[in-house]
């Protein structure tokens, strides 16, 4: 970072991130294989997706409303602790011979509910310690490792030690969280301002209220809105061909399940470099194209998927979508960051997040019906319509100028002299 930049905090929140992303790896690979153990039901197996994303439904707002009224340092440290206690005591009913899927779905359902809570809150805490044209470079840097770590660290070494023993990854697990929460503590704090303290003092409000001022703050903010709906159309359509690539490459491409690797790997390959080249590329290129690409590149690489079979082709198109989605996630997390006040900023936060993330098992569930329907290649062809059916009249007004906008009107509102 430059000179400029508060080194120890930002470095602690990029520690505490790693180490959350370290355990969020290793049970990423150790929580199915461990269902699957358990039980050979499709549907119990399933399941696992549904309680993991069933707290970004029912506990999102909430989380948002919490890291507004209270020290986001807490919420981080608190929330990581959690889940290090949740995955501690799995390992010991492992270890002591229980084993119950009941046991896991209780623990990843926990630990999904606190991690809406500290996700939610670290998204915030960037333009607390670094002023805006850092940014890009922090948001980059943060992303970059969430990748790296959760795509090649995290999940190899999962099933390494789950093959040892299934306890020996759960307190693997529940160890980083651990350190993620003692790294949080070096944190300064994260209290809201003296100002909103204030309002709070002289107008108290309910959790109900606050969540209802952060979505109505969301929903009227034209811009915001429009770049959440994108993202929900990038993820809709992500998941929807996600869960039957592994039935395209071993199916139609005709690949052996050995190969199958190369297309999660290539793709994590490209988040991580559109993650550490955002800050040269988003300001030369602008945030308005940067959009663009991000609905029209993914949907390019569903049609090359879909209506070819040549394997190097197929990785390079997974590979620009992975850049130019990520590159689009920094555009977007910025732009929240500059653009909401940092009063409204963790409620507003989780209204974004409850759109784009909602969606994921929604859409899981139609790709799979529509592959029964339609077959797996035409799946990822109606995908690709459908991406950019959905994105390109919200893409329209998204533009370089009108991001530069946003910020600018804030930045007017908060600086104004007073009368």
């Amino acid at each position: 970072m430059p000179a400029a930049a508060p080194r120890g905090p930002f470095a602690a929140l990029w520690a505490s991130q790693a180490f959350s992303n370290l355990a969020d790896g290793l049970l990423q690979a150790a929580a199915p294989l461990l269902v699957a153990t358990l039980t050979r039901d499709p549907l119990v197996v399933a399941g696992m997706t549904v309680v993991q994303f069933l707290p970004w439904l029912i506990a999102t707002l909430p989380a948002g409303a919490l890291a507004d009224r209270v020290d986001r340092r807490r919420i981080l440290t608190a929330g990581n602790w959690l889940r290090a206690a949740g995955f501690a005591l799995l390992a010991v009913t492992l270890a002591n011979g229980w084993h119950h899927v009941a046991l896991l779905y209780a623990a990843v359902f926990l630990a999904g509910c606190a991690e809406t809570m500290v996700d939610n809150a670290a998204l915030t805490i960037p333009p607390r310690l670094l002023p805006r044209e850092q940014l890009e470079r922090a948001n980059g840097r943060l992303f970059a490792t969430q990748s790296v770590i959760n795509t090649f660290i995290g999940p190899p070494a999962g099933a390494a030690l789950f093959a040892l023993a299934a306890a020996a990854a759960f307190y693997t697990g529940a160890a980083a969280f651990a350190l993620a929460g003692l790294a949080a503590l070096l944190l300064p704090a994260l209290r809201p301002t003296g100002e909103e303290q204030e309002r709070r003092r002289s107008t108290p409000t309910s959790i109900t209220q606050d969540i209802r001022t952060g979505w109505t703050h969301f929903w009227r903010h034209d811009l915001l809105r429009r770049v959440a709906f994108i993202s929900a159309a990038i993820n809709f359509f992500g998941s929807a061909t996600g869960g039957l690539l592994v039935l395209l490459i071993t199916g139609p491409y005709q690949l052996p399940m050995s190969r199958y690797g190369l297309f999660v790997a290539v793709p994590a390959a490209g988040a991580i470099v559109g993650s550490l080249l955002a800050e040269h590329v988003v300001p030369r290129i602008g945030g308005g194209p940067t959009t663009w690409l991000a609905a029209l590149t993914p949907a390019a690489s569903y049609a090359i998927l879909g209506l070819g079979h040549h394997t190097p082709l197929a990785l390079a198109g997974m590979f620009c979508a992975a850049v130019a989605s990520s590159l689009n996630q920094i555009v977007v997390s910025t732009l929240r960051q500059a653009a909401v006040p940092d009063e409204l900023l963790g409620r507003v936060t989780a209204a974004y997040r409850l759109i784009v993330l909602g969606v994921v098992p929604v859409g899981a569930l139609a790709g799979g019906l529509l592959g029964r329907g339609l077959g797996i290649r035409a799946t990822f062809v109606a995908a690709a319509l459908g991406l950019v059916l959905a994105a390109l009249p919200l893409a329209s007004r998204v533009t370089t100028r009108a991001l530069r906008d946003a910020e600018t009107t804030r930045h007017r509102k908060e600086f104004q002299p007073a009368p």
